[in-house]
């Protein structure tokens, strides 16, 4: 069969074309196989696989735990081993590594070629691992150890005739490392050291123990009864130092500060005493319209923190007998309040249970900084003496403690146990412990911050709660 004019094939044409039909029958100078390999030379395979330079810089989740950070390193090891790019983890604060365009991107990721870079030659042609060795750093190297905040309590105390009472405040860990609790008309303290317990003293039958606090040295502490007045009794001695009167009606919440004692009551008066002094009480502080429930100075000494049942947050400073500022947003009882100790001027207040928000104030400024809403009563206020965070207790409805990062207010833990709403709460003197107790009638230890660092620079020194290295079986 002869070649028709409009057939060609890789020979020349046996018919002689013009010079105006050649083009159209020149053949493609390309040569191309039997299959068909896509060319991906203009794609950014880091950005269409979200494959991340910085995976670590990721927001996280408060309920992120260690399996995230697996998560984080097994996307590193396949980065490595499929498509040759740096480990960030290894690569961390090498700028000039990393691509700013795709231009930067390895563009022979699927061709078949020898490493750019291979360390330790002469160990690797032995070796029976099937890693790269940047992969087997990356899985050898040290990770940071995540915290961890055991769920459970590792001691529960039984504290019988413990009151279930919102506006009382019977629960003090001095700084010697003695726990005072008050139960019905007596005062018991509980030697963390030894595991001693020691009855401080009885009021008898027509008198209740309303509030306790130790003083900063923790040789003394303070007793207000139900009957309004206030006593001060040395711990070492377990004998009464001093009667101190003033008050028409139950002492629910006390307040040191050096030498000057505080004291709020359900009469609405808030009264300044000073030891040293003969008189009961030096100064008068009137402002709040309903029993007094909450009082703390600031860690400067320069400022009194009062909340009351009337929704009131006020403060005074050392020589006034009226408020400086007042705070008005809660809509419930003020009974915690915590000043922070790593910023000065920060104030952190929780309303009760028509309000449930924990609020941040500078008081410094005279700021309203942020409000989290908890969804429970907040009964107690905390804040950690060696991390930004701070511990919450709660009533009505979910009987939590929750412990906080400051300032995102994301979730570190929540701790649960207590069948009645976690009225008391106190921290031990190495601010890693803290103790909770409950209508429930028990009183539940928890490690919840990390310990003060020590010289080397660890964040964990040794418990001030055990300090023999016993261990809670």
């Amino acid at each position: 069969m002869s070649t028709t004019p409009y057939q060609y094939s890789l020979k020349s044409p046996t018919k002689r074309k013009s010079s105006a039909d050649l083009s159209e029958f020149r053949p493609n100078r390309e040569k191309y196989s039997d299959r068909f390999i896509p060319s991906r030379s203009a794609s950014n395979l880091i950005t269409g696989f979200s494959l991340l330079e910085d995976a670590e810089k990721r927001p996280q989740t408060p309920n992120e735990s260690a399996k995230d950070d697996n998560l984080v390193t097994y996307s590193a090891l396949l980065r490595s081993e499929l498509l040759g790019l740096e480990s960030p983890r290894s690569e961390k604060g090498d700028e000039s590594r990393i691509p700013s365009s795709p231009s930067g991107v390895n563009r022979n990721l699927f061709r078949y070629k020898f490493a750019d870079r291979i360390k330790d030659t002469e160990n690797n042609a032995f070796s029976l691992s099937p890693l790269s060795p940047d992969s087997k750093h990356l899985i050898t190297s040290p990770r940071k150890t995540q915290r961890k905040i055991p769920k459970v309590p590792f001691k529960v105390l039984d504290a019988p005739a413990l009151q279930d009472d919102f506006y009382l405040n019977l629960v003090d860990w001095s700084s010697l490392n003695v726990l005072a609790v008050g139960l019905g008309p007596c005062v018991y303290l509980w030697s963390a050291c030894t595991s001693k317990v020691t009855r401080l003293c009885d009021l008898g039958s027509d008198d209740v123990v309303t509030s306790v606090s130790w003083t900063q040295r923790g040789t003394h502490l303070a007793v207000g009864t139900n009957s309004g007045e206030v006593q001060i009794w040395d711990a070492s001695k377990c004998k009464k130092v001093r009667v101190m009167g003033g008050h028409q009606a139950r002492v629910g919440t006390i307040a040191w500060n050096g030498h000057l004692l505080s004291s709020g009551s359900r009469d609405r008066l808030i009264l300044q005493r000073d030891i040293r002094s003969a008189e009961p009480f030096t100064s008068k502080l009137v402002g709040h319209k309903q029993e007094v429930c909450g009082l703390k100075w600031s860690f400067d000494e320069q400022q009194l923190a009062s909340g009351g049942n009337d929704n009131k947050l006020y403060i005074w400073n050392a020589h006034s007998t009226s408020p400086i500022l007042r705070f008005n947003e809660h809509t419930a009882a003020v009974k915690a309040i915590a000043w922070s100790p790593h910023q000065h001027g920060l104030l952190a207040s929780g309303g009760g249970t028509a309000d449930r928000c924990i609020r941040f104030y500078n008081t410094l400024t005279n700021t309203n900084l942020s409000c989290m809403d908890t969804g429970s009563q907040v009964c107690n206020l905390m804040w950690s003496k060696n991390v930004n965070e701070i511990v919450s207790t709660h009533g009505y409805s979910l009987n939590q403690v929750i412990v906080w990062r400051y300032p995102s207010m994301s979730k570190v833990v929540t701790l649960t146990g207590h069948t009645y709403r976690v009225l008391y709460l106190a921290m031990s003197p190495d601010g890693q412990t803290i103790v909770t107790g409950a209508g429930d009638e028990t009183l539940r230890f928890w490690n919840v911050f990390p310990g003060p660092k020590s010289k080397s620079g660890s964040g964990f020194g040794s418990s001030l709660l055990f300090p023999s290295g016993m261990d809670i079986r």
